[in-house]
């Protein structure tokens, strides 16, 4: 006999209850409930990895006076030492340490980020779950004893988990008026900078090496008048590519902090985060869809409306950010000072006719073939199969010209058939699942 229409509303009350509940029940973050849990141990990075590796005797870091565990750690998560990057404002937790004189060091490659301080007490490091996002974790830069990386346990994601990272777990780089101290004038806002920036609002309170033609940026320089912090001398922190006489460059792994590391870190930190999203919200939605079905006796496969929206409006997103839209062009040659553009290209799989995504233009924008080589990521090939297909599907429509948005203008006829070539040939899982 079918239930009254008692009973079904009735049924669907509960389950709104139920879904209400699980969600905002104990006040936590979206992200710290079913079924990401992020909270709970992540054993799916390459942090703790190592760490098992320390604890079985199968790995060691070697501990110098100068840098602490720093080498020993770069080299453990084939991290270059040619990716460092270097900022002065004080916006870290070890501030104190932290002046023009004496900037952090950042360093990176696709999925592990490490901060190091002169005198800092601990190295820091952001590293990517697949899953959950970034996780966080400190080392004490002490020799005695095992060398033990400690998670974070929410002081980080209170900056790493807001709309600068669409609200994941994630990192960013700001842009910040910074006075002569290092100290950022707040009051006078702050630039959240990633691949759409135009370069007059990039790298306030960070040093750049490099040349970059009649373009201007906010690095190299500080505020001088702290009633009007955006008088900047420009001028004086232009096409620097020696910052020898700007503090001791000596006491780092290398003298550089190089322009094209610095674009390309800023491209993948929010690419990684959009991936995040996307993985975020469709394991998020089949969860509910999960507890909606079992309250209201539907199939265990059904999927509802409201689920293909989320994902689909976070399949767009990420293609947005893959295919470049928006990016702020380049109106004159960028070229870095350290070997980074040389190391990061080498790094590219490429099809045959050796193209690659991660060939880099640096004339009139970032990347030659303007798609994310992020697609070959472990939290891309992790996403769950509907998202995935929805990215693949909406990425053929694109580079198929079926879009008549006008968002995707920037990529020529040339363009989309590079992609959809190098796609098609290295990534082909991918392409099927779009037709």
């Amino acid at each position: 006999m079918k239930p009254c229409f008692a009973q079904r509303i009735g049924k669907t009350l509960l389950a709104v209850m139920m879904v209400l509940v699980a969600s905002h029940g104990s006040g936590q973050e979206p992200y710290d409930q079913q079924p990401i849990n992020y909270s709970q141990k992540s054993t799916d990075n390459p942090i703790a990895r190592l760490q098992q590796q320390l604890d079985q005797g199968q790995q060691s870091l070697d501990f110098d006076e100068e840098h602490g565990f720093l080498k020993a750690l770069l080299k453990s998560l084939d991290i270059s030492p040619e990716s460092q990057v270097l900022v002065y404002s004080k916006s870290s937790f070890q501030l104190q340490q932290i002046s023009p004189r004496r900037p952090r060091a950042l360093y990176f490659n696709d999925d592990s980020y490490v901060g190091w301080v002169q005198r800092g007490d601990v190295l820091e490091i952001m590293t990517t779950d697949p899953v959950r996002g970034e996780v966080f974790y400190t080392l004490e830069q002490q020799p005695e004893g095992k060398p033990q990386f400690v998670r974070d346990q929410g002081q980080c994601t209170v900056c790493h988990s807001s709309s600068r990272t669409q609200r994941v777990p994630g990192g960013l780089v700001r842009s910040m008026y910074v006075m002569s101290s290092g100290m950022p004038n707040y009051g006078s806002g702050t630039f959240n900078t990633d691949q759409t920036s135009p370069l007059s609002e990039r790298w306030g309170g960070w040093y750049v090496t490099g040349t970059h033609g009649d373009m201007r940026h906010m690095g190299n320089v500080y505020a001088k008048d702290r009633h009007k912090p955006e008088e900047l001398d420009r001028e004086a922190g232009a096409n620097v590519t020696d910052l020898s006489e700007l503090f001791p460059v000596e006491k780092y792994v290398t003298p550089h902090s190089d322009i094209v590391a610095l674009m390309v870190l800023e491209h993948q930190l929010q690419m990684q985060n959009f991936l995040t999203l996307a993985s975020h919200e469709a394991r998020r939605s089949a969860h509910h869809d999960q507890v909606m079905n079992k309250a209201l006796e539907r199939p265990v496969d059904y999927e509802s409306d409201t689920t293909v929206r989320r994902v689909q409006g976070a399949a767009d997103k990420v293609v947005r950010h893959m295919l470049m839209v928006d990016e702020a062009a380049l109106t004159d040659a960028i070229a870095g000072t350290s070997r980074f553009a040389e190391e990061f290209q080498a790094k590219g799989i490429r099809d045959a006719k050796g193209r690659s995504l991660r060939d880099l233009d640096l004339k009139t924008r970032l990347f030659k073939y303007p798609c994310s080589y992020l697609i070959y990521s472990k939290t891309f090939d992790q996403l769950p199969l509907n998202m995935k297909a929805a990215i693949a599907q909406r990425m053929r429509e694109v580079l198929a010209g079926e879009d008549t948005s006008g968002d995707f203008d920037h990529l020529s006829r040339a363009d989309r058939q590079a992609i959809s070539e190098i796609l098609q040939e290295t990534k082909p899982e991918l392409w099927k699942l779009g037709e």
